[in-house]
Formats: C-alpha cells, sequence, structure tokens
C-alpha cells in the first residue's frame, strides 16, 4: 500500500511546536514500515506540486496533517491533480486550531497518537461526499438598483474552484472576522465570542447587530431566485457539527448529490433567540427560512467583494456557487 504523509508546517499546531513535524515524520515511516512517504510544506504553491507528484506515480493513502483549512487545501489540490481519475483514499491528521471535519469523523486527539491509529489499527474506509465551491466573476458591470433580482445570478467565468465541507456567509463569515482578530483564536475563544452574540441579541446590542444584521445580497437555490434583499445566515455544509456543538445543517450528508442549505433572513433579535435549536438539530425556521437539499446554489454578493467562510478559512468573492462535489473514500479507526 502507498502511503503519503503531507504535512502543513503552517498548522497552528506544528507553528507552534516546530519539532512536532519531524516527529510526526519519523513516526509516518516507522509506523508504515518504510512505505510512507512524508512532504511537509509551506505554501499553497508546494502543495500543488506534491499533488501533481502524487497523480503521476499514483498513491492509496494521503494523510493530511493540519487543520480544516489544511484538509480542504490537501483535498482541493488532490482533486484539480487527479482531474476525472478516481482520488485517493484520505485521512485527516488534526494538527490545527479546532479540526472540526476531523472531528466529526471521530479523528481527535494528539497528532503522532492519531497517526499510529490510523496506520496500524483496524481501519474503516466511508464514502464522504464535499462541497465544490465555484467563485465567480459578475457576468457584466450592473446597477444593481436598476437590476431585477430574477436577472441576478446568471453568467459569469469561474475564477477559483474549491473542494471543501463546510461553506457559510451572512453571520458565519462576520463570525470569523471578529475570531480571527482575536488575540488567540481557539475554541475558548469562540466560546465565548458565540456567548457574547446570543446574550446581545435579545438587548440589540452592537457585537450581536454586527454579526447578525442580514448581508446584502441575493440567494438563488436551484435556478430560483429568493425575494429577500439580504440574508442574515447562509450556511450549507456535508458534516452535522460545524463546531462548538451546533448542528445547523441537521441534514448533512443525507443526498451526497443535494447538500443540505440553510438560510435565514432574520433580523438580530428574531435570529439570536434561536441559537438552541441547533444546538439539539432543530430547524432554525422562522419566516422566509430555507431548510433543504439543493443541487445548487449561487449567492450573489451586492458588495464587490463579499466574504464567506470555507472550512475555517475566511474568503472573499463577488459571487459563488456550491454544488457537491466528488465523493471521497475516508479511512478512519474502525
Amino acid at each position: 500500500m502507498r502511503i503519503d504523509l503531507v504535512i502543513n508546517r503552517r498548522a497552528k499546531r506544528y507553528a507552534r511546536e516546530p519539532r512536532l513535524v519531524d516527529r510526526i515524520a519519523g513516526a509516518a515511516s516507522a509506523l508504515a514500515r518504510e512505505r510512507c512517504r512524508v512532504h511537509a510544506t509551506t505554501t499553497l504553491a508546494e502543495l500543488e506540486e506534491v499533488c501533481v507528484e502524487l497523480a503521476a506515480r499514483g498513491t492509496d493513502l494521503v494523510l493530511f496533517a493540519g487543520g480544516d483549512g489544511s484538509l480542504m487545501a490537501g483535498v482541493t489540490a488532490l482533486a484539480r491533480a487527479f482531474g476525472s481519475a478516481p482520488l485517493p483514499s484520505v485521512a485527516p491528521i488534526p494538527g490545527g486550531t479546532v479540526c472540526t471535519v476531523a472531528r466529526n469523523w471521530g479523528l481527535a486527539g494528539e497528532p503522532a497518537r492519531t497517526l499510529e491509529r490510523v496506520l496500524l489499527g483496524p481501519r474503516r474506509v466511508s464514502r464522504r461526499p464535499t462541497l465544490r465551491v465555484r467563485e465567480l466573476e459578475p457576468a457584466a458591470p450592473r446597477v444593481r438598483e436598476l437590476e431585477p433580482a430574477a436577472a441576478r445570478g446568471h453568467g459569469g467565468a469561474a475564477l477559483a474552484e474549491r473542494v471543501g465541507f463546510m461553506f457559510g456567509t451572512g453571520l458565519v463569515a462576520r463570525f470569523f472576522e471578529l475570531y480571527y482578530a482575536g488575540a488567540d483564536p481557539g475554541l475558548a475563544h469562540a466560546g465565548k465570542l458565540a456567548l457574547r452574540i446570543f446574550g446581545e441579541s435579545f438587548v440589540g446590542g452592537p457585537v450581536a447587530r454586527r454579526v447578525l444584521t442580514p448581508l446584502p445580497c441575493t440567494l438563488s437555490v436551484d435556478g430560483e431566485a429568493l425575494p429577500a434583499p439580504g440574508w442574515s445566515l447562509v450556511c450549507a455544509s456535508v458534516v452535522r457539527d460545524l463546531g462548538l456543538g451546533f448542528v445547523v445543517n441537521h441534514r448533512a450528508g443525507v443526498d451526497p448529490a443535494r447538500p443540505h442549505l440553510v438560510a435565514s433572513c432574520l433580523s438580530p433579535r428574531r435570529l439570536g433567540p434561536r441559537a438552541p435549536s441547533v444546538l439539539f438539530g432543530r430547524p432554525i425556521g422562522g419566516q422566509g427560512a430555507v431548510d433543504r437539499l439543493a443541487a445548487r446554489f449561487e449567492v450573489d454578493f451586492h458588495e464587490p467583494r463579499g466574504a464567506y467562510v470555507l472550512d475555517g478559512e475566511l474568503l472573499y468573492a463577488s459571487r459563488v456557487t456550491v454544488t457537491a462535489g466528488p465523493l471521497l473514500d475516508v479511512v478512519t479507526p474502525a
């Protein structure tokens, strides 16, 4: 069995403990009895080169050591390098800030121990769905005030394409903007920020207003432009738990061809108090809510560049489309 371990040196755990990279690399070689090749990368360009090499010579299992963003970038680079050929099996080795996707798949804890469990213990291979997120340029310059809503969201050339697992804009992007502005991003910081937003939503506090106010954008689902002029939340995921126990997409992964989309246009005072619903995996609800499996949806931001989040990475585009991505064979301990 051909195994490749790709380590993101910039992932939080490895950046904080550089010697851990060498320890994990040594452990991988020992555990896999010299059948494992190790690739330590620092840039996306290096990651792309590694995946091109893997596509050229072949591999059976690729271990991505890092966080959610590392996994997303790695799977994206694999999909680009392999093209129409079948993708190799993958497994995340947690080493980032939160590692939400890996936790959904039952992988958590110290990286070397997780590596040992994947390589030496009984393994299970599960076919997992993904999201394909395309950034698009506008079809033509336009004056939004004069343009009919139904005419938006069509045409335009693809600028970038990524394969990931959790997409969000509106409150998701604004939350991450505040989260990354903190001195030490992590679960504790995220939890405190979430509690503050929830508390302020009842009284109209400034942070809650900043995060929960509907974002001016047009949402089109399966070819239909929805009437709301703005959305406080647009979220799609193929894993149930988005972190901190929030199960916004309670039907995530039900249909590999149709990701679960949840969207709300509620005001801060009406949306914030509904947070407990997602802790129990219940629909957010409310007037104008979207809660459905969608083959394709598109977000057309009314600003030149709107913020969105894919697997914890804060990105910017004028328009994005989300569809189902390739199916992945994910290896986890049995």
